[in-house]
């Protein structure tokens, strides 16, 4: 998992799967939602950030539409997946006519593979490769198991691959120092300890 869990553009990319880096750019869910794609050009900057074309990829009002459909879809058949469920049969068909637009191409370039997209509407092709990435997660390609995260505003998505599969949060340097830090408060909180108190101790 990165170190960083934010880029330069301010996005959530601590997440190891495409997908649900997508999904995060919804965040806090559960509590008050943050949108991280407001714009084409934060959707075109989302792209750029996770390797799926140059910056400045051209993004119309009506693929932001689509790709938030998109993003939905995958939160809510992920969720479904993580309750021991399955997804919606709708929400399968999104995802699926989706990843028929698969029209990039994984290449060689340097010695690191990236996706090469196609001249004509490379926007669009980028979201069948998250699309693709969608369906092969929740399909069960990879290993772990998918789970919601506990952090209580947030309803991201990940993958548990620890050992044991005790992972709790979708990131520890977000999600997780959140809930430290909330344990933390709730601790000192029954213990009648206030920051004074700790300056005291000191």
């Amino acid at each position: 998992m990165s170190a960083d869990p934010r880029g330069a553009e301010g996005f959530r990319l601590g997440n190891e799967i495409l997908a649900f880096r997508f999904v995060a750019t919804l965040s806090e869910r559960r509590g008050d939602p943050v949108e991280r794609i407001p714009t084409p050009e934060r959707l075109s900057a989302w792209l750029a950030a996770n390797g799926l074309g140059e910056a400045g990829l051209p993004v119309s009002e009506a693929l932001l539409r689509d790709a938030r459909e998109l993003r939905e879809a995958i939160h809510r058949a992920g969720t479904a997946v993580a309750g021991g469920g399955v997804p919606d049969p709708s929400d399968e068909e999104l995802l699926n006519r989706w990843s028929s637009r698969h029209r990039a191409r994984l290449v060689l370039d340097g010695g690191r593979a990236r996706w090469r997209l196609p001249e004509t509407d490379p926007a669009r092709a980028a979201l069948a490769v998250v699309a693709l990435d969608a369906i092969a997660t929740l399909g069960g390609q990879g290993d772990g198991m998918i789970k919601r995260c506990e952090q209580a505003t947030c309803g991201g998505l990940f993958v548990d691959t620890s050992r044991g599969g005790r992972r709790r949060w979708c990131s520890m340097a977000t999600c997780g120092n959140k809930m430290k830090k909330a344990n933390l408060k709730s601790a000192r909180a029954r213990s009648g300890e206030t920051p004074a108190h700790r300056g005291e101790h000191a």
